[in-house]
């Protein structure tokens, strides 16, 4: 249902883990590397993770949703390593009775990703790079890797 992967994720097998016969919804998010930030423009990404900690939080999250949205079901695969302009990076699928509520625990389930999953990038840019730290950009990792005491805020 959580997975940190080095391969490129398959949209349909996080959404196929999802589906139950009393969804009446399932709502995706796929987030991609996009080419421009800031202004500047990106080659590329590299994602790292400290990936048993960061599969934990992302069980979290899906309880955290699951106790939140009654008859919700989730499934989180976010991607690591050298991603490419267009490069999905990650996917969450949400399923639940209700459609309102699979939009709000998607868009909870990303918001909750960036604050407390242990995911860092560097930003290879036409003119530099640089890692850019949390995924919330309020802490920098200059070395490339998160201190001790950041990964446990």
């Amino acid at each position: 249902m959580f997975k940190i992967s080095k391969e490129p994720i398959v949209i349909q097998s996080v959404i196929d883990k999802v589906v139950q016969r009393e969804a009446g919804a399932i709502a995706t998010f796929i987030g991609t590397v996009r080419e421009l930030t800031k202004g500047k423009r990106t080659l590329y990404l590299i994602y790292e993770a400290y990936e048993a900690m960061a599969v934990k939080k992302l069980e979290q999250i899906g309880r955290e949703i699951e106790e939140r949205w009654a008859g919700s079901k989730v499934a989180i695969s976010h991607r690591v390593g050298k991603l490419d302009i267009t490069d999905i990076a990650v996917v969450i699928a949400v399923s639940t009775p209700h459609r309102a509520d699979a939009y709000e625990a998607n868009r909870y389930a990303i918001e909750r990703i960036k604050e407390i999953v242990p995911i860092w990038k560097k930003e290879h840019w036409v003119d530099g790079e640089e890692w850019v730290g949390n995924q919330l950009e309020t802490v920098a990792y200059p070395t490339g890797k998160p201190e001790e005491e950041d990964l446990n805020e």
